[in-house]
């Protein structure tokens, strides 16, 4: 019995003994050693702080209208509103001045909105049409370098976006705020290609939005916030192609 009791004592001391003798004869795993023989995955995940959707929001942004210098004028009347309310002194007159320009009908081929303004903007005796967003963003960004956000393209949400965070939002839509039958429209043969344009393109100045209607100030008049139907208006602006610039 005293035989089997040592027995027993020496294997457990044996059991003990083991693992520290190991370790003591294992080279230390530094931490730097450990992350290097497992491959981590690691997600670097930013909180941004999600715009708050309201119902409806009217901003009060200073009207500026075209005329009567500017008769085909709204694009850049529009820009000048936009760029007053973020704080930049600068008229309409001076973006016509600038704003570059194509001609309207040369060797055979139309002057391509995409690439300046089409024709005269002074006066309905000369021809002219207007000018889309890619220019207008260019020349907005002379003004507030690198803040110009271009929307063409999102939905009407990226507009609503914009207006919750109390900017509003230069467009074109159809001068009618509404869909544009196809008799409308004609093919123009560009340098660049055939493009689709209607002589009823018009730039506002977007304000607001409720639950029926959209706002805006349209360079035709002097009043603020002129209104039209939610749908009708979203469809017209689409039809050009969601064209939308904002900061």
């Amino acid at each position: 019995m005293k035989y089997q009791h040592s027995k027993k004592i020496s294997l457990l001391s044996l059991l003990l003994i083991l693992p520290i003798y190991y370790a003591s004869n294992s080279p230390i795993q530094t931490s730097a050693e450990f992350k290097s023989d497992v491959h981590i995955n690691r997600t670097v995940v930013v909180f941004r702080k999600e715009t708050i959707m309201r119902q409806s929001i009217l901003l009060t942004v200073p009207a500026l209208q075209q005329f009567p210098e500017l008769p085909r004028g709204c694009e850049v009347t529009s820009l000048a509103m936009l760029l007053n309310f973020a704080g930049v002194s600068v008229d309409k007159l001076t973006l016509a001045e600038e704003i570059p320009k194509v001609s309207y009908l040369s060797d055979g081929y139309f002057g391509n909105p995409h690439q300046g303004f089409v024709g005269n903007m002074y006066t309905y005796n000369q021809p002219g049409l207007g000018v889309y967003h890619e220019v207008i963003q260019d020349l907005a960004n002379q003004y507030l370098p690198g803040q110009i956000d271009n929307l063409t393209g999102n939905s009407f949400t990226s507009v609503q976006k914009k207006l919750n965070e109390g900017k509003p939002v230069w467009v074109i839509v159809g001068s009618t705020f509404d869909f544009l039958p196809e008799e409308q429209w004609e093919t123009w043969k560009t340098k660049e290609g055939e493009i689709n344009i209607t002589r009823r393109m018009h730039s506002v100045l977007v304000t607001g939005y409720d639950e029926n209607n959209v706002y805006f100030n349209d360079p035709f008049y002097p009043e603020q916030n002129k209104s039209a139907n939610f749908q009708s208006f979203v469809t017209s602006w689409n039809q050009f192609g969601s064209q939308a610039i904002s900061y």
